[in-house]
């Protein structure tokens, strides 16, 4: 019985410090410094092993480029495939153009810049975690006691504290939403919505160890508007929330997140659409319209991008977000890598091992740009609209900004796009004459 009332006593000592030095807190939008702190500690360790690396090390490494392209395995030429043909041969037909075909699908096969969008970016410096395939913590003794006391550290300390934070946060939204929507519609139901669903984003951020800094904050996106971001992780949603509400789009879920969506729709104007619903294109149009023509409803919230991308692109805009009207606001999301990967490879991880990896992180720490807002020329098609929108987000983020369509990740390429070079060389072909 002593031990368990010890227990229990711990317990509720644990609860109580959470609630008290980081809860309320977060509630109330302030902070004690505590997560200022952290940071400066974690920055100064990290140079620290940085320093040691390169000391401790017999062939000291060059550092890799900061450009989120090539790793170097091989160099893409860019000139036109006519050019190219005719420099290596001619630009009459002849058997040996298929080297050409084939030297372009070896390059695609060696270093494919799709699919490399699909897994973590590279670091600058190691970052004292263990997701690395070189064992660097064996460089010094020191720094192998670094790494020991940082695992301790992060499994001991900061996943409990982050697991018990975020069990807070949802049983808070959950709760409070469904609190709130068994009132009448109002605007004091909107206002309970709003504070609810800020309060509950805060400690969730908190729960990641989160530190975000946002930019240009007048540009804002407004209610009746339409927030468009770029697609790293789930917790994107998050961090956007903790700065103000959105209204989400999705398809409905079962489980846990299916316990979230049927209660926070209950305060909020959230559009979730069912697993068949979610293929009428026309249907999704006509009630995202129904939606932005409510001014007085929250802004929408779409990731186009329709998919996670590894925090270094940013790949085709689909246009249905572009189709619906309305103003759009651009927003740009690039995390810092060195404090943790928050790319989520839905292929290779499912939503609990990557919420462990993420719980297991230093911290996430993120830069957010409100982009001024944007409307659909009256000689722009839906397309242009949507690629003019992924290029400002690219270019704010420092992003490297791809044509291919994320559905790639686990869709086979379609044959139109195989077509296209045949197409080309076929044009090619007859407009020198060798055809005919």
């Amino acid at each position: 019985m002593e031990v368990v009332w010890a227990v229990g006593q711990l317990g509720a000592l644990w609860v109580a410090v959470v609630l008290g030095l980081i809860v309320l807190p977060s509630a109330l939008g302030i902070s004690l410094g505590i997560s200022e702190a952290y940071m400066w500690v974690l920055v100064k360790t990290l140079e620290w092993a940085t320093i040691r690396l390169q000391k401790g090390a017999k062939k000291p490494q060059p550092p890799l480029p900061r450009t989120p392209t090539a790793n170097g395995i091989i160099e893409r030429d860019k000139t036109p495939m006519e050019k190219e043909i005719t420099l290596l041969h001619g630009p009459d037909f002849e058997f040996s153009h298929i080297f050409y075909f084939c030297r372009k699908g070896f390059e695609a096969i060696v270093e494919d810049e799709v699919t490399q969008r699909f897994s973590s970016e590279e670091l600058l410096s190691w970052n004292l975690l263990t997701r690395t395939n070189v064992n660097f913590h064996y460089i010094s003794l020191r720094l192998t006691v670094v790494w020991v006391i940082g695992v301790i550290v992060r499994y001991c300390f900061l996943l409990p504290l982050r697991v018990t934070l975020a069990a807070i946060g949802i049983t808070s939204m959950i709760v409070g939403t469904t609190v709130v929507g068994q009132l009448p519609n109002s605007s004091l139901k909107n206002y309970l919505s709003e504070v609810v669903h800020l309060t509950c984003s805060r400690i969730l951020v908190r729960a990641l160890s989160g530190t975000i800094h946002y930019h240009n904050k007048e540009n804002r996106p407004q209610k009746g508007g339409i927030c468009v971001a770029n697609h790293t992780s789930p917790i994107d949603a998050i961090i956007l929330t903790n700065d103000g509400c959105y209204a989400m789009v999705g398809q409905v879920h079962g489980g846990l997140m299916g316990i979230i969506q049927r209660a926070t729709v209950k305060a909020c104007p959230h559009v979730w659409f069912e697993r068949s619903e979610i293929k009428d294109r026309h249907l999704v149009t006509k009630r995202l319209r129904e939606h932005v023509a409510d001014k007085s409803k929250l802004p929408i919230l779409i990731f186009p991008e329709g998919t996670c991308i590894n925090n270094t692109s940013v790949m085709m805009f689909k246009k249905g977000s572009f189709e619906i009207g309305g103003t759009i606001y651009p927003v740009a999301i690039k995390y810092d890598p060195q404090f943790g990967d928050a790319f989520w490879n839905s292929s290779k991880y499912n939503i609990v091992s990557y919420l462990l990896r993420i719980m297991t992180s230093w911290a996430i720490v993120c830069n957010v740009w409100y982009l001024p807002p944007m409307v659909r020329q009256e000689d722009e098609d839906a397309v242009q609209f949507a690629n003019r929108v992924r290029s400002a987000i690219a270019h704010q983020g420092g992003l490297t900004e791809l044509p291919w369509d994320g559905g790639l990740k686990r869709a086979k390429v379609k044959d139109t796009f195989k077509e296209e070079q045949q197409k080309n060389y076929s044009k090619m072909l007859v407009r020198n004459g060798s055809i005919g």
